[in-house]
């Protein structure tokens, strides 16, 4: 089949399947004498391969180890390998995803209980004040850093659950 019929039947354009054909995951390539490319009807079911790969997270790298110069030679145990260590990732990626929600969401918050009182510069620097003295890690910062903040900043920047506790020291 021509390259504008693969294009029809696997949804892709032609130009993504002559990029899959140029760095080597599309290799079942023929030419006619008039330079036309055509395909094997197997390509339409390489090219789903490839691109359902791609939504589970796999990179064309790891694509093209994978996945065999001819569909009926597979390597199980790389295969598995391989669907075992994306799940792996995929699972980190989603501690990463939930630590990073629950401290977007604590930093909406801390941001939203702004003092009446307090302009928005203030309330910045009172929010920066809590993420440090919650996490000093998640930030890039020196010692001397820290000290700018004086003694009445950290008391400012301190949640009113704490300010309550400091005060009654």
């Amino acid at each position: 089949m021509k390259i504008g019929e693969l294009a029809q039947q696997s949804g892709l354009t032609p130009s993504r399947i002559r990029f899959y054909e140029r760095i080597g995951l599309l290799k079942m390539v023929g030419r006619r004498p008039n330079g036309y490319r055509t395909y094997p009807p197997q390509a339409v079911m390489i090219l789903s391969l490839i691109t359902t790969a791609q939504r589970a997270g796999f990179t064309l790298d790891e694509i093209s180890t994978l996945l065999p110069s001819d569909l009926t030679h597979w390597d199980h145990a790389a295969l598995m390998d391989a669907l075992t260590r994306k799940i792996a990732d995929i699972e980190a990626l989603q501690v990463r995803l939930t630590q990073s929600r629950a401290h977007l969401l604590r930093l909406i918050e801390d941001i939203q209980a702004r003092p009446d009182d307090m302009d928005c510069a203030a309330n910045a620097h009172r929010v920066l004040t809590n993420m440090l003295a919650e996490n000093p890690e998640a930030l890039d910062i020196t010692s001397g850093d820290i000290r700018l903040l004086d003694t009445k900043d950290r008391r400012q920047s301190l949640s009113p659950d704490r300010r309550k506790k400091t005060a009654s020291h």
